[in-house]
C-alpha cells in the first residue's frame, strides 16, 4: 500500500482488506489481545497485593503505591486499548473499521498512557533517590515527565503533519528519558535498597537494552523514513488539515506488508512495556 502523501479532504476514505488476510498478521493480532488480557489480569492482582499490604499494616494508606497502581492503571488499560485496536499513524492504517480505531482517539489514548507511564518511572526514582540521598537521581526524576511531555507535542507534530522527524525528535527523547532513569538507578545503588535489588539490576538491564534499541534501530528507521519522504518529494500536511484528516481518515489494511515495520515495536511495547509499570507498583508495596 505505501504511506499516503496528500491531504484528501475532511472525509472518511476507507479502503477494505484486499484478499485473504495474512495469517501471521492474525496470528499477531491474536497474540496482541493475548497480551491485552493477561496484563489487565496481572494489573488485577498488583491490587489485590497492594490492598492487603495495607490491611497488614495498620494506619494510613500509602499513598505513594495507590498512585502508582492508578497510573499503571492509565497504561495497562491504555495498552490494553491500542492492542485491540492497533493504528498505524501517519498512513492512517487500521484493522478494525471503526470510529474508536481512529489515529486521534488512537493517538489520544497513548499520549495520556505514556504519561501516566513516565509519571511512574520518575516517581520510582524519586523514591529511591530519597532513600539514598542521590542528587543526580533526584534531579533526574524530576526532569523525567516534562522530558516526556516534549516528546508527546513531537509526536503529535509528526502524527499531525506526517513529517517523520518528529518521531525522530520524540523516540530520541524517550531513549534519552530512558538513560537518565538507568544512570539514576545505578547511582543509588541497587545494593543500598535490600528490597528492590532484583529488580532494579532487571530495570537497569532492561533500560539499557530499551535505549540500544531506540538509538540503534527505532531512531535510524525514522530517520531513514523521512529521507526517504524528502527524496520523494512527499507534501506535508499542515497542522489543521492533519487535524482534519486522523479524526475521519483511515485505511483498513490486513496486509503483513503494511504492518510488519510496526510489529516488532507494538509486541515489545504492549508486553515488556506493561509488565514494567506493573512491577513498579511492587516495588513501591516492597517500599512501604
Amino acid at each position: 500500500m505505501g504511506q499516503l502523501s496528500g491531504f484528501d479532504g475532511p472525509r472518511s476514505r476507507t479502503r477494505l482488506p484486499e484478499g485473504a488476510s495474512s495469517n501471521a498478521l492474525i496470528r499477531w493480532r491474536a497474540l496482541l489481545g493475548a497480551a491485552a488480557v493477561l496484563n489487565l489480569a496481572l494489573w488485577w492482582l498488583s491490587a489485590v497485593a497492594l490492598t492487603r499490604s495495607q490491611q497488614r499494616v495498620p494506619g494510613d494508606p500509602d499513598s505513594a503505591s495507590q498512585l502508582q497502581l492508578l497510573l499503571s492503571a492509565g497504561y495497562v488499560l491504555g495498552c490494553a486499548f491500542r492492542s485491540i485496536f492497533p493504528v498505524y499513524d501517519i498512513p492512517r492504517v487500521v484493522l478494525v473499521d471503526s470510529r474508536v480505531s481512529s489515529v486521534m482517539v488512537g493517538r489520544s489514548v497513548a499520549t495520556i498512557a505514556e504519561l501516566c507511564f513516565a509519571a511512574q518511572w520518575a516517581l520510582i526514582l524519586h523514591r529511591t533517590a530519597v532513600l539514598t540521598q542521590s542528587q543526580f537521581a533526584e534531579v533526574s526524576s524530576l526532569a523525567i515527565v516534562p522530558l516526556i511531555v516534549v516528546a508527546e507535542v513531537f509526536s503529535w507534530h509528526a502524527v499531525l503533519t506526517t513529517a517523520q522527524r518528529g518521531h525522530v525528535v520524540e523516540n530520541s527523547i524517550w531513549g534519552v528519558a530512558a538513560a537518565l532513569v538507568v544512570a539514576g538507578l545505578l547511582l543509588n545503588g541497587p545494593s543500598r535498597i535490600f528490597e528492590l535489588y532484583p529488580p532494579m539490576i532487571a530495570w537497569c538491564l532492561g533500560g539499557a537494552a530499551y535505549v540500544g534499541f531506540m538509538f540503534c534501530f527505532d531512531v535510524p528507521m525514522y530517520w531513514s523514513r523521512w529521507l526517504a519522504d524528502q527524496a520523494s518529494g512527499r507534501r506535508y500536511l499542515t497542522v489543521y488539515e492533519g487535524a482534519l484528516d486522523i479524526g475521519q481518515r483511515r485505511v483498513v489494511s490486513w496486509r503483513w506488508e503494511d504492518w510488519k515495520s510496526e510489529v516488532l515495536w507494538m509486541t515489545l511495547y504492549f508486553t515488556f512495556g506493561v509488565w514494567s509499570s506493573i512491577s513498579l507498583v511492587y516495588a513501591s508495596i516492597a517500599l512501604g
